[in-house]
């Protein structure tokens, strides 16, 4: 059994390019990001910054062309994941590694039964008989709170709701006991009550499954109730790293800072959220230097020229910054 502190599964400079034409946008970086078992790692940013292109590298679902990884590794279990064929691929996804999806509407499957999508990958991957398999998918369904009774095992997904949908893509994930779990914005479709149930359930199987799970947000507030550790992304580059509470306590980052100061808060109703002016680039018109700096309101020259490094500012907590922990008043 691996340990705790073992890495599940590292990412190392990983970087991604989707080419159209003599066009060329680079979409990753150099990734660098650690997972570990029974951990659940929050990777945050803005719509565009790299947090799906990143999970689909890892899943081996990178469409290509247009995509292609020009540099790093993947490694699970020792195995860079990078180096596998198709093929090969196929026995870790869904088997050792699985994911949410965003939007559970789009990926099951309108012409099958709920329990038929669960059976399909016991038996494809575990080599059930269809009586253990439909034992199974009852019992999955009960463990993410759809009842014992089979209703939802006999349902079609457009007889669901939204939050029940997400459960069952939720059952389909887990079904072959995956070490490692990819959820890409599981709760974004969904009212703030059904969020919050979701996130619980996620919390709840990391523990009692024990899995690494990479947790996938536009919206650190989110990433706060369910993270253990998190992961800021800009532009495709890893912007800040750190325990979860390290970083909530102590940003580093104006843009981690900034994002915090969107955060909504009861405390302060009836006062304007902060926002990030402007955009997050488009990956061919990549500011040079850091990135972020024609949004920063630390930035000077330096920082249009000269692209920060990551790296670790204080024990377990790094920033690629040149005004690392910094203030002013937003």
């Amino acid at each position: 059994m691996m340990a705790e502190n073992q890495e599940l599964l590292k990412v190392e400079n990983l970087g991604v390019c989707f080419t159209h034409g003599a066009m060329e946008a680079r979409a990753l970086r150099g990734i660098d990001l650690s997972f570990y078992p029974e951990e659940i790692h929050g990777l945050v940013g803005e719509s565009g910054s790299g947090k799906t292109v990143t999970s689909t590298c890892i899943m081996g679902l990178l469409p290509s062309p247009p995509g292609k990884i020009t540099s790093g590794r993947i490694l699970f279990d020792g195995t860079d994941l990078l180096s596998l064929s198709q093929a090969q691929m196929r026995g870790y996804r869904g088997r050792k590694i699985a994911m949410v999806f965003q939007e559970p509407s789009k990926y099951l499957n309108p012409a099958f039964k709920i329990g038929e999508q669960i059976t399909e990958m016991l038996i494809l991957h575990l080599s059930m008989s269809k009586e253990e398999a439909r034992k199974r998918a009852r019992e999955l369904l009960d463990l993410v709170g759809l009842g014992k009774d089979g209703r939802v095992l006999d349902s079609y997904p457009h007889e669901l709701s939204g939050g029940m949908k997400q459960r069952a893509m939720i059952a389909i994930a887990i079904s072959c006991n995956p070490v490692f779990l990819i959820a890409d914005e599981p709760t974004t479709a969904l009212d703030v009550t059904l969020q919050l149930q979701i996130l619980r359930l996620i919390k709840k199987l990391k523990d009692l499954l024990g899995m690494g799970v990479l947790f996938i947000s536009h919206d650190l507030g989110v990433v706060k109730e369910v993270a253990d550790r998190v992961s800021v992304i800009y532009a495709g580059r890893i912007v800040e790293s750190s325990t979860k509470g390290k970083l909530f306590e102590n940003p580093l980052h104006p843009y981690t800072k900034l994002l915090m100061a969107s955060i909504p808060d009861a405390r302060k109703r009836g006062q304007r959220l902060a926002t990030i002016p402007g955009r997050v680039p488009d990956a061919d018109a990549t500011p040079p230097g850091c990135a972020f700096h024609p949004r920063c309101p630390l930035a000077d020259e330096r920082c249009k020229t000269e692209n920060p490094v990551l790296g670790e500012q204080e024990y377990g907590h790094a920033a690629a910054c040149h005004h690392a922990g910094e203030s002013w008043k937003i």
